[in-house]
């Protein structure tokens, strides 16, 4: 756990947010792997989640602020975004505070249902109005109309650049550029509407409110098949059966979506090397593998 903010930064957030936060009243909590967070009460006893990073994280939290917007167009719920900044050394992000619990099934149901219905919010292209982050890395969003380009060039390829930086094995670029490559081949004909995305949905990024509803945050948003979404849930430790039936129930997923779910989650492997190195290259190679033998 982190110690309290700083008096003066905790100041200089609460003029920026307008409201009166007691350094005394801001305890750690836990918030993720990046950022050190903080729950702070002000004056008149509301509670706001603060999350806090070095000043040039101050982009990702502008990112983050910007996604949660574009996700208010949507039934499902997320935490109200209510400022950022930077503050000498440090960047910040302030949020409401929603009090959270682990998901059950019914949660869980209506979480696929919500999900479904938010993957029908579309753009006229894939990609987003900005670039973001997802996790520490960037993330590009220029507009592309056709998705296997948008695809390839926007995340296979960014992520492969990177991984080379990182000194990855050579067979995992070269295979990653293989299957980058052969791209238009493997989604030929494939053409999704450009839905809504949360763009990093993993167990760890969605809860239950008390009244039953569920609630997602930590968002990566842009706009892209579906599939992506439902892909990364089945990442490190998956959903709920009771997820999957209702959202298959409210929007049934095109054919071949067992193909494209192993290449959409290369890209968040790619990432998690790229991250935190170690073991996901080895399964990197294997999931590249089993894409060019299809």
């Amino acid at each position: 756990m982190h110690p309290s903010p700083h008096p003066e930064l905790l100041a200089d957030i609460a003029r920026a947010a307008g409201l009166q936060l007691d350094a005394a009243r801001c305890a750690a909590v836990s918030g993720g792997d990046i950022s050190a967070a903080f729950r702070c009460t002000d004056k008149q006893g509301r509670h706001w989640f603060l999350k806090l990073n070095r000043n040039a994280f101050a982009a990702a939290f502008a990112a983050e602020l910007a996604g949660l917007q574009e996700l208010q167009q949507a039934e499902l719920r997320t935490p109200q975004a209510v400022a950022y900044g930077v503050s000498g050394s440090s960047a910040w992000l302030l949020l409401e505070w929603l009090d959270m619990s682990a998901g059950n099934a019914g949660s869980a149901a209506l979480l696929g249902e919500q999900l479904a219905a938010m993957h029908r919010i579309t753009a006229a292209e894939h990609g987003w109005r900005r670039d973001n982050y997802i996790g520490s890395s960037p993330q590009l969003n220029s507009r592309h109309a056709d998705w296997a380009r948008f695809y390839a060039v926007q995340r296979l390829q960014a992520q492969l650049d990177l991984a080379a930086a990182n000194s990855a094995p050579a067979a995992l670029v070269r295979k990653g550029q293989d299957i980058v490559e052969r791209l238009p081949e493997l989604l030929a004909g494939y053409q999704p509407e450009a839905s809504l995305l949360h763009g990093d949905l993993w167990a760890g990024n969605w809860a239950r409110l008390p009244g039953g509803d569920p609630v997602v945050f930590d968002p990566a948003v842009y706009y892209g098949d579906r599939e992506t979404d439902l892909a990364m849930t089945r990442l490190f430790g998956g959903f709920p059966a009771e997820f999957y039936r209702a959202y298959a129930a409210a929007w049934p997923l095109a054919d071949g979506h067992e193909f494209r779910q192993t290449l959409y989650q290369l890209y968040h492997v790619i990432n998690h090397f790229n991250i935190f190195g170690g073991a996901y290259a080895a399964q990197a190679e294997r999931m590249l593998r089993t894409l060019l033998d299809n």
